[in-house]
């Protein structure tokens, strides 16, 4: 399937059945911005070609101590000469990974300080999952990068495992009336699924109003939820944003921007704020 028509098709979705009318017209173009920047991956894919050769001079040395690096492969023997088998088993250890680095951003105060803009949109829609802070993707891109080095992904698998991933979180945060059943939900992060993730109240907090936590931390693959007691099933489809967004008294009323510069700003001071031990929610 080419990526822009797979685009064309969850924009179609919104159309015919959308969660609710979207009202911040600016929103959406601006969750647009951050996808021309990040469609494709190019941050992490470029992230990973210059770890690369990093991480094959750490290998070199360590190769003179007699000490042989780690591939994935060798732990299923022949299952290199099976492309498919291999590109899901990296799909699936890197997924792992990938859902505690999501769930430390929402338990560890300076990473949720930035990581909180994603969760900002109030008007979530099929561009939002590139809505991050910058700093945000660079340490997630670092960090996914060494994992995949790490088992042995080559670069042109590591392409293809990030267009793969990305297409399918476009999918959980389009606006559309989505599921995947009761099984497929226990099996792969559907649109319903993730939206309880950005609910009000629901999917960043696990202790009441102001605190941190959350539900439905995985990006993938709804096992790790069910497996780390992190799950929550719901039939409804729950409205987006932030509880501190609210007016008074319900929330405190915070601008967390309305333009890419203002919103990688205002993140960066919220990342001061919780180096400095002030509350960030």
């Amino acid at each position: 399937m080419r990526i822009d028509g797979a685009v064309y098709r969850l924009a179609a979705l919104e159309a015919l059945i959308p969660v609710h009318r979207i009202e911040g017209a600016h929103a959406r173009w601006n969750d647009f911005t951050y996808t021309v920047l990040n469609r494709l991956g190019i941050l992490t894919v470029a992230v990973f070609f210059i770890l690369d050769p990093l991480v094959n001079r750490v290998m070199e040395e360590l190769h003179l101590y007699s000490v042989q690096p780690f591939n994935l492969d060798d732990l299923w023997p022949g299952v290199s000469d099976r492309p498919l088998i291999t590109f899901l088993l990296y799909l699936v250890v890197l997924d792992f990974f990938d859902y505690w680095y999501h769930r430390a951003q929402h338990n560890v105060r300076w990473m949720w300080a930035l990581h909180s803009l994603h969760h900002s949109q109030q008007d979530m829609n099929l561009w939002s999952d590139d809505r991050n802070h910058v700093l945000d993707v660079f340490m997630h891109d670092v960090l996914m990068g060494l994992v995949a080095l790490a088992i042995g992904v080559a670069p042109p698998q590591y392409v293809l495992l990030v267009v793969a991933s990305r297409m399918l979180q476009s999918l959980q945060h389009a606006n559309v009336r989505v599921h995947f059943g009761r099984w497929g939900d226990y099996l792969l992060v559907s649109p319903r699924f993730h939206r309880l993730h950005h609910a009000i109240g629901i999917g960043h907090e696990s202790s009441g109003a102001g605190s941190l936590g959350g539900h439905n931390f995985a990006v993938l693959f709804t096992v790790w939820d069910m497996l780390f007691r992190s799950a929550r099933f719901g039939r409804h489809f729950a409205l987006t944003g932030l509880r501190d967004q609210l007016a008074p008294p319900q929330g405190k009323g915070r601008d967390y921007g309305t333009s890419f510069w203002s919103q990688q700003w205002l993140g960066f001071r919220r990342l001061l704020r919780a180096l400095a031990g002030k509350p960030v929610v």
